[in-house]
């Protein structure tokens, strides 16, 4: 599989060169077809892009927005997802966007992960950008060591479409869509930061079993190439 490495002096850069790489890809599917739609992360890493990218001026209104994964929680919880989303990205220009969730209030995960799911399954096929992340553990999207569906969730044959998780490095039940749904997007970027996190993708890129650092699965298996962004 075909990796590139775009390196920057600082987060604040990265940022910034993302959010343009990114504008331009979303400009160019909406140009192409009349449409575009992105996949984005949570975590601490993803908040200055996202605020670079609310300003970047897209038609957003053809644009949707959704999620690579989420915890079964309220929307309002600070471990949402989607409010951190709502709070740094849909902001500004980016207001415009339309937004996707994964969480649905629903009695488990399972019934979240159906309903997204069905509401996801008219777009994203392929996802114009994916921007994934990546944990200490090597995981990415809800693939995580020792993962109640990891197997399940990395096998190219499962279909696109949002499925749970659970496991002990997760916190909540998650919902997350499958490999399937995330390998093929026209961009397809790993965000990382920081000298620890390059050791981990040093790891990750060595030989060694999926199971034990899902993120090989994306550098090893995914049909785009992979775009890794990174700043010490």
């Amino acid at each position: 599989m075909t990796t590139a490495m775009h390196v920057f002096d600082n987060g604040a850069a990265l940022a910034e060169g993302l959010a343009t790489d990114v504008a331009l890809a979303l400009s160019q599917a909406v140009a192409a077809r009349g449409e575009a739609c992105i996949a984005v992360s949570g975590g601490s890493t993803p908040k200055a892009f996202f605020k670079a990218l609310s300003a970047e001026p897209i038609d957003w209104e053809k644009v949707t927005v959704t999620l690579v994964d989420e915890r079964f929680v309220e929307p309002d919880s600070d471990r949402s997802n989607e409010k951190l989303v709502k709070d740094n990205l849909l902001v500004n220009a980016a207001a415009k966007a339309i937004f996707q969730p994964l969480y649905y209030p629903t009695a488990t995960a399972e019934e979240s992960a159906a309903a997204a799911s069905r509401e996801t399954s008219d777009f994203g096929t392929p996802f114009d950008v994916v921007i994934l992340g990546m944990g200490g553990d090597g995981h990415t999207a809800s693939f995580f060591p020792g993962g109640s569906r990891l197997s399940e969730a990395l096998d190219p044959s499962t279909p696109r479409g949002v499925m749970t998780m659970e496991a002990d490095g997760a916190g909540e039940p998650r919902l997350t869509f499958t490999f399937s749904s995330l390998q093929d997007a026209r961009l397809l970027v790993l965000h990382i930061e920081g000298a620890a996190k390059k050791d981990v993708l040093a790891q990750a890129e060595a030989s060694g079993d999926e199971a034990e650092m899902p993120v090989r699965a994306v550098l090893r298996r995914a049909a785009s190439p992979l775009q890794i962004y990174w700043a010490a």
